[in-house]
């Protein structure tokens, strides 16, 4: 009797889940991501380290004392949670990190780094076409910085932007792409597109476009060149990089607004604009709204200009929209089965 070789596949190779391989166009952008790490990183240190680089005589940071020390050292642990989340995004063991430990620096990240991608190429261009700050702004504005560190920091969270995006959307894809696409909202969603999310959900959705539409219109009000509102130090240096600034803090909250209710609708087309426009939108206003809140009650603990009552609210009312974005966007997903 002839025996025949038998090919016996291991039970564990049936089981075992393949890892994909980074391809040459990932890495590219992993090591193009930790790179632009670097200038922030650095300037930041050599500060905490006493030096004063890129700091003019007479700037308020001079004055900043231990509450300066410590915000250098949270934006230095900020920045470089960056390179974590590249890591997480490009290795293996990343693919295991639980959904809300990856998807909250991410949605933070985009919200950071989307007004810096929007505003500062229009500054540039707006300076190019010879409406930047003028002399009336720049006399009664105090020293701050020199004009090559924002050129650094800020081309280094560009690239870090574009990077991060271009390593979260394959990595998003990999792991969440082949879930169901059913949704759990009201009625039978059409096919390609998504069903309208529950009462709730569509309530914090309205709350959302109302809350938005207010921030977006202060802050519209403001690029426009009206100063309504804003403490008058600030309004009497209020300039066109300023009003470049709160034009794209309108865009951002409308998007909000917009995003938001488009999801808790529904609708037959399938919903990567819907979810841009409140991931981006969302995280921006929440991100940034945060940030100025925080830094507003420094400066009213502190010794500079107390801010206004109207100042205060908007940015509250901006962080509000982005919170009331952020719950309409989690509802979607774990709808989606993307959760």
């Amino acid at each position: 009797m002839s025996t025949r070789a038998v090919h016996v596949t291991h039970p564990m190779s049936m089981t075992r889940p393949s890892v994909p391989r980074l391809g040459t166009g990932r890495r590219i952008l992993r090591a193009t991501a930790l790179a632009a790490t670097l200038p922030y990183l650095t300037l930041k240190a050599a500060w905490l380290a006493g030096s004063r680089a890129g700091i003019p005589e007479g700037s308020i940071l001079l004055k900043g004392g231990t509450a300066l020390t410590v915000a250098n050292a949270v934006t230095v642990a900020m920045d470089a949670c960056v390179i974590l989340l590249v890591l997480v995004l490009t290795r293996p063991w990343g693919l295991r990190v639980p959904g809300p430990l990856l998807t909250v620096p991410v949605f933070a990240a985009t919200g950071l780094l989307t007004p810096i991608v929007l505003g500062y190429p229009a500054q540039l261009l707006v300076k190019a076409l010879g409406a930047g700050a003028g002399e009336a702004a720049g006399a009664a504005r105090e020293p701050f910085l020199d004009a090559w560190v924002f050129a650094v920091v800020y081309s280094g969270f560009i690239i870090q932007a574009i990077a991060l995006a271009g390593l979260f959307v394959p990595y998003a894809r990999e792991r969440w792409g082949r879930r169901r696409q059913g949704v759990l909202g009201l009625g039978v969603p059409p096919a390609g597109g998504w069903g309208r999310l529950p009462s709730p959900t569509g309530v914090a959705a309205g709350a959302a476009a109302l809350a938005g539409a207010v921030a977006g219109a202060v802050q519209l009000y403001w690029a426009f060149g009206g100063t309504g509102w804003l403490p008058a130090e600030r309004a009497a240096a209020y300039s066109a990089d300023a009003r470049v600034v709160s034009g794209v803090h309108a865009l951002c909250a409308f998007a909000a607004a917009a995003g938001a209710l488009m999801l808790a609708r529904g609708g037959a087309r399938p919903a990567r604009w819907p979810l841009a426009l409140t991931w981006i939108g969302g995280s921006a206003a929440l991100s940034w709204g945060a940030w100025t809140l925080i830094a507003v009650l420094g400066v009213n603990l502190g010794e500079g200009e107390p801010s206004t009552t109207g100042f205060f609210l908007t940015y509250a009312d901006q962080m509000i929209t982005g919170l009331l974005a952020g719950v309409v966007l989690v509802r979607h997903l774990r709808a989606r089965g993307e959760g």
